[in-house]
């Protein structure tokens, strides 16, 4: 793990305007200075891009060998709302390794995250510089750390959601073979915060591979869809590429019963599942079928589709995320749109908002957990944008011409990962996001949020 970015890493952010330089100082020779880069745009033989330290308070980047193109973040007891540095966050993912029986569930601690060296050039503006070698221990001690322990698993983890279940901390896996397996963690949890602990998991692990709490292997094909109910602890959807929900309820002693009658609606694959934040029986679905479906689940099967939005993109609807604070859910396709639908007027062919940002299919959208009108997006473009949909444009404070025709809304842009798959904001350390892409993961907070 590393906490500095590759060099092609860039961010642009809308208080960065005056980075750029005019067309007068370059004709007059002056020494070219940092200049915002937007994503498209062609580079010179002689450019490079580099990120701008200054406009994140925190940036790490790690690898996990395989890639985990889906991971969830573990909420921890380490208390919420937590600002100070060092940070640490807990994540399950799951790996999608070139052989099928070489993938595992990772549970992954990440520690010891200080801020970017120019925050802390901030904080410490008034101090004396020590002397080098005062500066090589410093640096060392603030190396990120990054510790594992594994679980085997059949097949690529297509998805991965966490949940607090009772006293344990368990993790439901989609794999690529047709299964969904339901996994405690609790031991791997405990075993990342101690060594010697650790290091007993992994030798009585080669003997004793971890089994799965419950298997649901009634699945007629794979799928990506899957979602704990926030407010039902245990309750569980999924949905596969075939067209099928099954809803999963837990039962005494560490079992589910699924109903094997699937929700009727869907004609083609599931792509993403969202329960309610606040109705327990609700949730929202998007499809390759162009349509965002709103089931209770306390109806029979091929009636529990209340409402339904058809033709809600041009294309596959990827990802949606439902605001945790106002009625409004987010959806991103593969033509490249992220839509804001408001539920009071659901369903409607017309969003209430529409950004057309990204220049390849959105892959991940989620709401940020405590400021309603903010939320990211990734996409197959090599980009994270952060959006507030509460700021509007005031054209006599764009200097540049190009920074005019970006929405108003687009706080920020965050570069330097290879095809995206997922990003989650961290519910207990305000305005860090996790994202996980082929070249591995990212964590950051940036100055915008």
């Amino acid at each position: 793990m590393s906490n500095e970015n590759e060099e092609q890493m860039e961010s642009s952010s809308s208080e960065s305007e005056d980075e750029c330089m005019d067309d007068e100082e370059r004709s007059n020779g002056e020494e070219s200075g940092p200049k915002t880069y937007l994503p498209g745009q062609p580079l010179q033989e002689d450019e490079h891009l580099i990120c701008d330290q200054s406009a994140y308070v925190m940036l790490h980047q790690a690898q996990t060998g395989a890639p985990c193109l889906s991971f969830d973040i573990i909420t921890d007891t380490l208390g919420n709302d937590r600002q100070q540095f060092p940070m640490t966050a807990y994540l399950v993912a799951g790996t999608q390794a070139s052989s099928a029986h070489l993938n595992n569930v990772l549970v992954v601690k990440m520690s010891n995250l200080h801020p970017t060296s120019k925050a802390e050039d901030e904080e410490d503006s008034d101090d004396d510089a020590e002397d080098d070698d005062d500066d090589e221990e410093e640096d060392e001690e603030k190396k990120p750390q990054m510790t594992f322990s594994f679980i085997k698993h059949q097949g690529c983890v297509n998805r991965i959601r966490a949940t607090n279940f009772k006293n344990s901390v368990l993790a439901a896996s989609w794999s690529e073979l047709g299964n969904v397996d339901i996994w405690n963690i609790t031991q791997q949890l405990q075993a990342v915060d101690e060594p010697a602990l650790l290091e007993r998991y992994n030798l009585d692990t080669v003997n004793n591979p971890v089994k799965p709490l419950f298997s649901f292997s009634g699945h007629q094909q794979e799928g990506f869809g899957m979602d704990w109910c926030p407010t039902a602890q245990g309750v569980l959807a999924t949905g596969d590429c075939r067209r099928d929900i099954h809803i999963w309820k837990p039962n005494e002693g560490g079992t589910w019963t699924v109903d094997q009658r699937p929700l009727v609606g869907h004609t083609s694959s599931v792509e993403d599942i969202q329960w309610s934040p606040n109705e327990r029986n609700v949730l929202a679905t998007c499809s390759v079928d162009r349509t965002i479906r709103i089931w209770d689940t306390r109806a029979a099967p091929h009636k529990a589709c209340m409402l339904v939005a058809e033709n809600a993109h041009e294309k596959d609807i990827n990802v949606l995320s439902w605001n945790s604070k106002e009625p409004f859910i987010a959806s991103g396709g593969d033509d490249g749109f992220l839509h804001i639908w408001d539920l009071r007027q659901f369903p409607t062919s017309t969003p209430v908002g529409t950004f057309k940002h990204h220049t390849a299919p959105i892959t991940s959208v989620e709401w940020h957990w405590t400021e309603p009108s903010v939320l990211a997006s990734a996409g197959e473009d090599n980009q994270v944008a952060i959006w507030d949909l509460a700021v509007e444009r005031d054209d006599e404070e764009v200097v540049d011409e190009e920074l005019k025709n970006l929405p108003p809304q687009l706080l920020f842009i965050h570069q330097g990962q290879t095809d995206i798959k997922e990003l989650h904001w961290h519910k207990q350390l305000p305005g860090v996001i996790v994202t996980t892409a082929h070249n591995g993961f990212n964590i950051f907070k940036t100055i915008s949020v």
